[in-house]
């Protein structure tokens, strides 16, 4: 497969990083998670780029993209935002809209708000919510951690130990490439503010297919993805036995496989 196409994209003031893999076909947005980029799904970009148009891109505060200062530019509608972004400059109209984790979380509320320009959902293990105990204290602690003790140090302490030795390589190697002010204020603006599935009562008026994905050993996002596969009119849920919190990275031939059939449902293949 050759390298993708990058995308420029300006969301208001904010350039992001977007590139588009495949040339035909429906046209599919995946959105990374908490500390992660758009390098999170190329192994599900080369392989589904065969049919589809796969968009990924780098949120704000994260690699590529820019990392603005002000604490209110992380607010979720701000990442809403620069997902239209990302497809009116991919001068798509409607996509299939989806993501891991934080990634997820962003492409439902924008599924909400901008139910014209989406014509499916997929979301990967999706994030904790608001309503756990243990959520917004975390997310809270993670950047107050940040800020006092730096982010490699903060995240060996925070972090890394919530997760199964793979899952928590995998997150630990993207980490240190984005900048510490961009984390703390997404932790703050988004994370700790994530609302559960039961109280969106507005999933209920989804319309379109929409496939929920968790693997069986994300304990802090089973609960939710059943939530939304119980809540969302027709979705589909496929748990993967033994996988982590970065189900697309830590088992990818079946998540892709997963992914591709629904992409082939959709599209009628």
């Amino acid at each position: 497969m050759s390298a993708p196409a990058r995308v420029p994209v300006r969301s208001g003031p904010i350039a992001l990083h977007a590139e588009r893999w495949g040339h035909a076909g429906p046209v599919v947005v995946l959105g990374h998670g908490f500390g992660g980029s758009a390098r999170n799904f190329r192994p599900q970009a080369r392989v589904l780029s065969v049919h589809d148009q796969v968009l990924l891109f780098d949120a704000r505060g994260h690699a590529r993209s820019d990392a603005p200062e002000a604490p209110a530019a992380y607010r979720p509608e701000c990442f809403v935002a620069d997902l239209g972004a990302v497809l009116d400059a991919s001068g798509a109209e409607r996509a299939i809209v989806g993501g891991l984790s934080m990634g997820a979380g962003v492409a439902l509320r924008f599924a909400l708000e901008h139910p014209d320009r989406v014509s499916g959902l997929i979301l990967s293990a999706f994030p904790r919510a608001v309503d756990e105990p243990a959520h917004a204290p975390w997310a809270l602690g993670f950047a107050r951690a940040i800020e006092e003790r730096g982010l490699e140090a903060a995240g060996e302490e925070v972090i890394w130990g919530r997760f199964d030795p793979k899952t928590a390589d995998l997150i630990k190697r993207g980490f240190v490439e984005h900048r510490p002010h961009a984390l703390v204020n997404v932790l703050r603006e988004l994370i700790a503010v994530q609302p559960p599935p039961a109280a969106m009562p507005e999933l209920a008026e989804i319309r379109v297919p929409a496939l929920i994905v968790v693997g069986s050993a994300d304990l802090p996002s089973l609960a939710p993805c059943r939530a939304l596969a119980r809540l969302i009119p027709g979705a589909t849920l496929v748990e993967i036995p033994g996988a982590g919190h970065i189900v697309n990275l830590s088992h990818p031939a079946e998540y892709n496989r997963a992914v591709a059939d629904f992409l082939g449902t959709v599209a009628g293949r």
